[in-house]
């Protein structure tokens, strides 16, 4: 679908008006090869959208959690001094004034690739599963804890000997080396390091559980645990569904979470060997579920808000960052043009200045909604203003 660019005089009125009530701090010309257009709020259909005070509270969350584990390159767009300003400005402003805020504490810049396509969303959700402390009939795959030899590697960060493109490593000697792949960690490579913290059904419920990066279970006695996300092994992410359907197994159209999972459970040796291919692992920690309306903690060490948490490149945009999504959205009302939506997150597969990945929820429901977002959406960053504010 087309999304307007902003015309020449619009864009004018925009950068004069950033230059007269304070401009964006340190704004670059271009992010990951897109050029950031300034665009009046004014000229943004449906601004702020059906929920500013709910963006506000996801903002105050990530603009005041505790730094992400996994520091951000300093070259990522989104000036940290004028952020914290306006993160100290939202703590005194009410939900009806939240609209407003967002329009005098940020300047708008259109995200515009070069090929001058829109950008593309997907949705993402946390899972409840059915799950037991003990392995046994009916629950045999392990959720596995972080081994304690697993080395994260940061964006910036590379170890002698190791394959750049790998994010992990574990010491051999006086190096480093590969962290075993999928199928290796399967057949027992990390030996004693192998620490199962919950059991669920299958391969195919821990693949869900691993794509989603966290996820609600459910034990026999009907208490609710959370597992989170404690690092990867650093191997390529392989999608088992586009497998699926290269195979020819499935066709693209109509393809739903639950028709290439329900394959798999009908296949278990394809399914086997379809998932060993994905050579990404995920491990976790336990978590009590403190919060049942929010989602789990993003990259950004804030629980996520359901159609407000918004997954980014968190090599482009600073986590923090709101971002307006021009275009349709799932569960949008009559006259809803687009909605306000905060970096808080990132993903493997979530790469470019105009790729995102919104959080829209936990459970089945969620579930259904997150496969059915594949979606064309034009990205608007919103960058902190410096300067004398309104």
């Amino acid at each position: 679908m087309p999304f307007p660019r902003a015309r020449p005089a619009t864009a004018a009125v925009a950068l004069a008006a950033a230059l007269l009530s304070g401009s964006a701090a340190a704004v670059p010309n271009e992010v990951g090869g897109a050029r950031l257009e300034p665009v009046a709020v004014a000229d943004l259909p449906g601004f702020p959208g059906p929920d500013p005070a709910g963006a506000l509270a996801a903002f105050r969350r990530v603009c005041t959690a505790t730094p992400p584990a996994q520091p951000q390159p300093s070259t990522v767009a989104g000036d940290p001094a004028a952020l914290a300003a306006a993160c100290a400005r939202a703590a005194g402003v009410g939900d009806a004034e939240a609209g407003a805020f967002f329009r005098d504490a940020f300047v708008a810049y259109r995200v515009v690739r070069p090929d001058g396509r829109p950008g593309f969303l997907t949705g993402y959700f946390e899972p409840e599963l059915p799950g037991s402390l003990t392995p046994g009939p009916g629950y045999t795959a392990a959720i596995l804890a972080r081994p304690d030899d697993l080395v994260s590697l940061g964006p910036d960060e590379t170890r002698p000997g190791l394959d750049p493109a790998l994010r992990a490593a574990r010491a051999a000697g006086e190096g480093f080396e590969a962290y075993p792949d999928r199928a290796s960690i399967e057949d027992g490579a990390l030996g004693e390091r192998a620490r199962p913290l919950l059991w669920l059904r299958d391969g195919v419920d821990l693949l869900v559980l691993q794509v989603q990066g966290s996820g609600r279970i459910r034990l026999p006695d009907g208490r609710v645990v959370r597992a989170l996300y404690d690092g990867r092994n650093g191997r390529p992410y392989t999608a088992v569904a586009k497998l699926i359907v290269q195979e020819g197994h499935l066709p693209l159209e109509g393809l739903t979470l639950a028709r290439w999972t329900g394959w798999l459970r009908a296949h278990p040796e394809e399914a086997k060997r379809l998932i060993r291919q994905n050579a990404s692992y995920i491990f976790f920690r336990l978590a009590a579920v403190e919060e049942p309306s929010l989602g789990p903690p993003g990259a950004a060490n804030a629980p996520l808000s359901p159609g407000i948490g918004l997954a980014v490149d968190s090599t482009l945009w600073r986590y923090g960052l709101p971002f307006w999504l021009e275009g349709r959205l799932p569960g949008a009302g009559e006259g809803e043009h687009g909605r306000l939506a905060i970096a808080a997150d990132t993903g493997s597969a979530i790469t470019g200045p105009a790729r995102g990945d919104l959080f829209v929820g936990s459970g089945v429901a969620a579930g259904v909604a997150a496969g059915n977002l594949r979606d064309p959406v034009g990205f608007v960053v919103l960058l902190p203003r410096t300067g004398s504010l309104p």
